[in-house]
This record gives C-alpha cells, sequence and structure tokens, in this order.
C-alpha cells in the first residue's frame, strides 16, 4: 500500500498540473497563477487549488444536475405555460472586435433560450474586425429579435451599453458580455423567480467560467443578496437582470466606471430600490469565458478596473451618508476592504471578559488589550466566576486596583449566558464587547474595526477573524446546517489563503458570528433579551443571539479585518464529557425546536453546496434546490 500510495502523489501532481495548463490556455499562464498563489498562500495554497480546479466532481455534478434532456425541457415548458407573468426581456450586449467563433456561441446562446419572449440588443461599438459587421447583419435579418446598432465612433462599454440599452423594450434588461454564454434555461429561471417573487427589480444567479477548452470550471455558488459582501466583491455579475425602468430611472451606465460600470451600477440601483427588491436565482445561468484579457482568468490585465471600483464603493458610500475608507484587498485581487470610521466621540465599549482560574490565560488576554489596542475609550470588566486557584485570585486582585478595570464576582454554576447579561447590567458602555479570557489581541486597530461596523444603524452583532496561534482559522464566520447544528466557515484555513471566492478575507453579513469576540450595541442587546440564560447556558447562545436580531431587523456582520489569536476552550474544556453531551444535545434541540429552518436553510450559504458528506463549500449531491426548478 505504501508503494502505491507513492506513485499515486505524482499522479495527482501531474493530473493537477495538465488541468491547470488546460484551463488557464498553456503553460505561463498556469505557471503565471500558480506562482501567484505560491506567494500569497503557500503549499497548502497550491493543493487547495488544485482541488478547487479538480473538474472531475463539478462535471460529475453538472452531468447528474445541471444537464437538460428532452423531458426536463418539456417540463419547463409546461411550467412556463402556467406562469401568470411572461416578461419580455431585453439583453444588452455591447460587442467590440469579438472572435468570430465567440461571437456566434453568445448569440447562439440566446436564440436557444427556451424561454421565448427577448429580444437582443446588440451596440457595435465601432468594431474595425469587418467579421463583426458582417455576423451582426446576418442575424439580425434572419432573426427579428435582434436588434442592432453601430455607434459611428469607438466610446468604450459604458457608452455601448447604454446605447444598447436605448434599443430596449423589455420591462427586464440582461446583461451579457460579448464573448459569454447563457444555459438555455436561463430565462426560464428568471421567468419563475420572477413569477415567486412579484416585487423583485433585480435578480441575480450563480456562474461558472468556461475554459479556453470549453470545460466549464469554477462554479461560484453565491450567498444570498449581502449588502456587506457587496461592497467588496462584484456579487450580483454574473447573470444579472434589471427592472428597465429602474436601470433608466439611474441613469444607465456611467463612462469613467469602465472595468467596473456594474458594479457601480449595481450599487446605484440597490440605493434606488431597496435591498427588499433583489432576489438569488442559485442555479448556474452564465458562462464566464475565460481569455486573456479577461479579469475572469487574470485580474492584473484591466487595473483600470480596479480603480474604478474603488471609486464606485467610495461614491456610493458618500452618497446613502457612511464616512469609510476603500482600498484593494492586495495587487493581485479586485476584491475591496471597506472600513467604516468611528463615531465621534468614540463611543464606550465595555469588553466583558467571563474567567475562572486559569491566571495565564486571563493574563495575555488582559495584557494583550491594554497594551496592543488603540481604540481610546473602552472599560475592562472581568466577570470571575468562582475563581479558587491562589495565582488567579492574586491577578484578579491586582486588576481590582486598576482603574480600568473591574471585577465581578458571581460563584454560581457555569452559565455563559447568565455571566455575560448580569455584566451587562452593570457596564458604563454603550458598545459591548463580548470576549473570551482565551483570546489574546494581535492589532491595534481591531476594536476602531469593529466598532466602525457595529456603530452603522443596520448592524447587529460584529465577529472578528480569530485564528489558532499556528496562524490557521479558527473562526470565519458562523454557517448554519452542519456539524450538530452550526459550525465555523473556512475552519483551519492558513493565513493567507482567501477561502471560497475570497469570502475568508471579506466582511459580510452571515447567520451569525461567534461570541468569543462580539462588538453590539448595548441597546441592541437590551432590545433582544440577551442572551438565553434559562435554554442555552453554554452552546450555540451567541448563535441564538444573533438570529434574534437578524429576526429584528438587523445584519451580523464577519469582519475579517479584525483579527485576534483564539487559544480555543482552553479554560472550560470540550463539550464531549458524558454530562456536557446530554447538556449540548439538549441545547441543539432547543435550538432547533426554536428555530426550526432557520437552522437548516441558511441565506449566506448556498443550496448548491454540501452541508454534509463533504468539505464546506464543496458541492452538494444532490443539491438542496431542485436541478432547474
Amino acid at each position: 500500500m505504501r508503494t502505491a500510495a507513492l506513485v499515486q502523489i505524482p499522479q495527482r501532481s501531474l493530473r493537477a498540473l495538465q488541468q491547470a495548463i488546460e484551463l488557464r490556455g498553456g503553460v505561463i499562464p498556469a505557471l503565471r497563477a500558480g506562482w501567484a498563489v505560491w506567494r500569497r498562500e503557500g503549499l497548502a495554497g497550491l493543493r487547495n487549488r488544485a482541488t478547487r480546479d479538480d473538474t472531475t466532481n463539478y462535471g460529475a455534478w453538472i452531468e447528474r444536475y445541471d444537464t437538460l434532456d428532452d423531458a426536463k425541457r418539456e417540463a419547463l415548458g409546461a411550467v412556463l405555460q402556467r406562469l401568470q407573468r411572461r416578461p419580455l426581456i431585453s439583453v444588452l450586449v455591447p460587442v467590440f472586435n469579438t472572435p468570430e467563433p465567440y461571437l456566434r456561441q453568445m448569440i447562439e446562446s440566446v436564440r436557444a433560450q427556451i424561454y421565448p419572449h427577448w429580444e437582443l440588443c446588440i451596440a457595435d461599438d465601432a468594431s474595425t474586425a469587418p467579421h463583426v459587421r458582417a455576423i451582426l447583419h446576418e442575424y439580425a435579418t434572419t432573426d427579428s429579435r435582434i436588434r442592432v446598432m453601430r455607434r459611428a465612433s469607438n466610446g468604450h462599454i459604458c457608452a455601448a451599453s447604454n446605447d444598447a440599452l436605448s434599443l430596449a423594450t423589455g420591462q427586464f434588461v440582461a446583461l451579457l458580455d460579448h464573448d459569454d454564454v447563457l444555459p438555455e434555461h436561463a430565462f426560464c429561471m428568471v421567468a419563475m423567480y420572477l413569477e415567486r417573487f412579484p416585487t423583485a427589480r433585480m435578480l441575480y444567479s450563480d456562474e461558472d467560467k468556461l475554459a479556453p477548452n470549453g470545460t466549464r470550471v469554477e462554479p461560484y455558488f453565491k450567498s444570498d443578496w449581502n449588502p456587506t459582501l457587496m461592497l467588496g466583491q462584484n456579487m450580483f455579475s454574473h447573470l444579472g437582470v434589471f427592472e428597465t425602468g429602474l436601470l433608466r430611472d439611474v441613469g444607465g451606465f456611467r463612462p469613467g466606471f469602465e472595468g467596473s460600470q456594474d458594479h457601480d451600477l449595481v450599487l446605484r440601483c440597490v440605493e434606488r430600490a431597496g435591498d427588499a427588491a433583489v432576489v438569488h436565482v442559485p442555479h448556474i445561468l452564465y458562462h464566464w469565458r475565460m481569455t486573456p484579457q479577461s479579469t475572469s482568468a487574470r485580474v492584473d490585465v484591466k487595473p483600470y478596473a480596479r480603480d474604478a471600483s474603488v471609486r464606485a464603493v467610495e461614491e456610493h458610500l458618500a452618497r446613502t451618508g457612511f464616512d469609510a475608507t476603500v482600498r484593494q484587498l492586495a495587487p493581485d485581487s479586485t476584491m475591496l476592504r471597506v472600513t467604516f470610521a468611528v463615531p465621534q466621540p468614540a463611543p464606550m465599549v465595555s469588553i466583558i471578559v467571563p474567567t475562572r482560574d486559569r491566571a495565564e490565560l486571563l493574563e495575555r488576554c488582559i495584557e494583550s488589550v491594554k497594551t496592543r489596542t488603540r481604540y481610546p475609550a473602552y472599560e475592562i470588566v472581568i466577570v470571575d466566576n468562582g475563581s479558587r486557584e491562589q495565582r488567579a485570585l492574586d491577578l484578579l486582585a491586582r486588576y481590582e486596583q486598576q482603574p480600568d478595570v473591574k471585577v465581578l464576582r458571581i460563584d454560581a454554576p457555569f452559565n455563559y449566558s447568565a455571566l455575560n447579561n448580569q455584566a451587562v447590567s452593570q457596564v458604563r458602555g454603550s458598545m459591548l464587547c463580548l470576549l473570551n479570557n482565551d483570546i489574546e489581541v494581535i492589532s491595534p486597530d481591531w476594536l476602531d474595526t469593529l466598532v466602525g461596523y457595529a456603530a452603522l444603524p443596520q448592524s447587529g452583532a460584529v465577529g472578528a477573524a480569530l485564528w489558532y496561534p499556528n496562524d490557521r482559522l479558527q473562526h470565519g464566520g458562523v454557517l448554519l446546517g452542519i456539524g450538530d447544528l452550526a459550525g465555523h466557515l473556512h475552519h483551519m484555513l492558513p493565513r493567507g489563503a482567501r477561502g471560497y471566492f475570497g469570502r475568508a478575507v471579506l466582511a459580510q453579513q452571515l447567520s451569525a458570528v461567534s461570541a468569543a469576540c462580539l462588538v453590539v450595541r448595548k441597546t441592541l442587546y437590551g432590545e433582544v433579551g440577551g442572551l438565553d440564560a434559562e435554554h442555552l447556558a453554554v452552546a450555540f447562545n451567541d448563535v441564538d443571539f444573533c438570529l434574534k436580531l437578524d429576526a429584528a431587523g438587523y445584519r451580523n456582520l464577519y469582519v475579517p479585518f479584525a483579527d485576534l489569536y483564539h487559544h480555543e476552550s482552553a479554560s472550560r474544556g470540550g463539550d464531549m464529557t458524558l454530562s456536557n453531551a446530554a447538556r449540548f444535545a439538549r441545547e441543539a434541540a432547543w435550538m432547533r425546536e426554536r428555530w426550526g429552518s432557520r437552522v437548516r436553510d441558511d441565506p449566506f450559504y448556498n443550496p448548491n453546496l454540501a452541508l454534509s458528506g463533504g468539505a464546506v463549500f464543496s458541492l452538494a449531491f444532490p443539491p438542496r434546490v431542485a436541478p432547474c426548478a
């Protein structure tokens, strides 16, 4: 067996290298992509990327769940006949010197739509390649649904897109790049979701990429609408569908935002339509072609697009009244880091630290807060839950003498929820920071970052990235429905890795975050009744608290720009002793009874991704949403 394993390792490596060359369109692009991953994430990152780029699983998934046969086409046709609304969808395509095969494939993918109520609005941006005009004339004269105009001079993508919009007569418009393609059921799904969500004014779908060899790769199964994530990446495109009147009301595409014109457009439309008008269609409805000139393959080919994305988000935040700083996450990324200014004067933050014995943990925690925190206005409230060890008692006595530290003594059976609730009733701050005693501060701006987000009017609980001391991620936000009830996203991801389409390193809305480090306004803590001390003494109290905030209309946020070390559960131990296991099971059962489907169907994950039987963000076999339904 050992010999077989040794033989298999190079075979796997060879297969990964061969696939990388095929997907990237040659040896040089594959080496360039691999070098970038190596510099950022090391050998572990290369292994993870090889796994992600392995097309075997996705190919099997496509064959089982995302391939239409005659029976499925007939079923979709029957569904369409039952729809009360069959709006005309105008497909906007700006064209410039598109290679002939790609141009024909794009057009044919629209003509192949099962949903018949569409028109294709093409603006030729003064292409110099003669085949473009000939092909567009050919199709326009053979299919009355194809409308073409030619610009007198090249005005780039925003001007051409606006000209395409001027041709549109449909109630909705869909955006399609000139070399990308749609699956034949794309507009069927859009029409079905418009029927299901009649107030929708903006819809977006999941997407994948077309490798140079035509293989479908890198599926991006997205979160439901996530306004905070949208600031850091354009999660909306592709496929993007807009109410035509909305698009015209906001003035269409803005020249000067070329390369990030869709990001800018979506932000302006959401300002007008509101978040409730945005609907996610959890199906792959767009195939984004990887070419040497496309940011789908490399982000450095269009540096102007990154600059435009920064400006789009900056202007959006300024228009909506927020004081924030926007900058590129990294030179090789289109993703953005957004931080919000701390209100002035800075609100007092009460940092609540429950503890029992284990003086070395408490001392490291408190001293790291005191020596490494830049934030100007905080108090530390240590909640001692019956310490008996002399070193801990001596340390607590020393802290009691310090003016910025308060020690509360609650000698009762351990109840994490009750300890924090009692402390909250006695603190001075308008902001609360729940902090475990096994946390260690490592960056001076951690509290500024968390308070900046927590002070936003729509924010609920705000959590940080928590790292094990070996720089593996312990907490990247909470995902519902995995494990016994919930678990952490990107658990054990190495520092430097970006996770699933950047979601480990981008601020985003999630269902819950860990109370090991959680910042929330004190008024909100009281509004939802704090932590549940009656039913959730130890486990899931933070998840329940976040779900109460979510139900009250607030956004729980994971903000990885604040990061700390977490020496996890070092003071209390695990949950799997006999008595602890019984208590854990009771608390999990209570959560399921209280929250029902909410703890099974996390809107910030995706029903096409696995909850069990595979790693988080791996493909679900089968998906939890009916294929093409």
